[in-house]
């Protein structure tokens, strides 16, 4: 055929990746467009056979019964390595800004890795306070332009001084229903709790009241931040918190080990100071002020219970409701220890 080159004979006017006149079109290569199509988004780590995370979840996942992490508390089925948020400082590092947020968050004794001041503003006496608490508690202190702290602090209003805070070292779940701890345990599980100040507020309840640990959902709640340190009073430091990628999952496994899971509800049909289980493994969960537990967390519950109210108009917030309900079981331990 005239016009066409030698072995083009046959192919298509305009098909594949040449042009009617039988050269390859500009930038195809002379290739075929299937052979362009992409393949796709890359699959996860723990979804491509070949990838080392997935011959060690594999591995993981065959181990034998009884097996455990450490070898003490045992894995079971249904709730496997995929459903572990990752442990450590995921959300990264945060810089608090300001004079009286920074001195607050030293004061608080929040994990610290730097204090960046300004020359002008070390003349002010609320910043030569935080130079001097972060001083105390071994945290450096660097020297810092104004360019340089609006770009740390992403142009917020950081009055030249500004605390950079460690990320956060999450717990797992299980770690609450290891052997070593206290018998019965008693766990706080926080569902839809975005306010890190409730978050603080509660691990503060928990470790007054003996609870081992709090469980927030990796997505969709607050994080251990400098707010929720703050609102702690420093009982971050004695309370782990662990995150859960699916909430539901990690309850359903809390069942599966002996524990008993009660959902505080407005809702709920038995008062918290009568609940029957109060003395043994307990997992308490906690919702959001105004919607409270969402539906599929309060079908995971054994139980819902409730605070009692003298007026039913009012309503308590997340941090203030976990109190009073840790307060109630605290108080029903005691009794059931003293009836021993």
């Amino acid at each position: 055929m005239a016009g066409r080159k030698k072995g083009n004979e046959g192919r298509a006017p305009g098909g594949g990746g040449y042009a009617k006149s039988g050269k390859p079109r500009p930038g195809t290569g002379g290739n075929r467009r299937r052979g362009l199509e992409g393949k796709g988004p890359t699959p996860p780590a723990h979804m491509r056979p070949w990838h080392a995370d997935r011959q060690a979840a594999a591995a993981r996942d065959n181990r034998p019964a009884g097996g455990g992490r450490g070898g003490d508390t045992p894995y079971r089925s249904g709730y496997r390595e995929e459903n572990r948020a990752p442990r450590g400082g995921s959300d990264g590092p945060e810089m608090v800004a300001g004079r009286n947020s920074v001195v607050e968050s030293l004061r608080a004794h929040v994990p610290a890795m730097a204090l960046y001041v300004t020359s002008r503003a070390q003349e002010d006496e609320r910043v030569a306070e935080a130079v001097q608490l972060a001083g105390d508690a071994g945290i450096a202190v660097l020297e810092s332009g104004m360019p340089e702290l609006d770009r740390l602090t992403d142009g917020t209003v950081h009055q030249g001084v500004a605390l950079r805070v460690r990320p956060y070292d999450y717990a797992y779940p299980e770690d609450f229903t290891e052997r070593s701890l206290p018998t019965p345990p008693l766990v706080v599980a926080l569902d839809g709790v975005t306010d890190p100040r409730n978050l603080g507020a509660i691990v503060r309840s928990a470790a007054a009241f003996g609870a081992v640990g709090v469980v927030v959902p990796s997505r969709r709640s607050a994080g251990v931040n400098a707010g929720a340190w703050k609102a702690s009073a420093g009982a971050l430091a004695r309370v782990p918190v662990a995150r859960a990628v699916n909430l539901t999952r990690a309850l359903e496994m809390y069942k599966g080990r002996g524990f008993f899971v009660a959902g505080l509800d407005a809702e709920g049909t038995t008062d918290v100071h009568e609940m029957p289980v109060a003395d043994g493994p307990l997992v308490l969960v906690v919702g959001s002020e105004g919607r409270g537990l969402s539906r599929v967390v309060a079908a995971a519950c054994d139980l819902l219970v409730r605070i009692p109210m003298t007026s039913g108009t009012e309503s308590l917030n997340a941090g203030v409701a976990g109190s009073i309900a840790l307060y109630e079981i605290a108080t029903v331990r005691s009794a059931a220890r003293q009836a021993l």
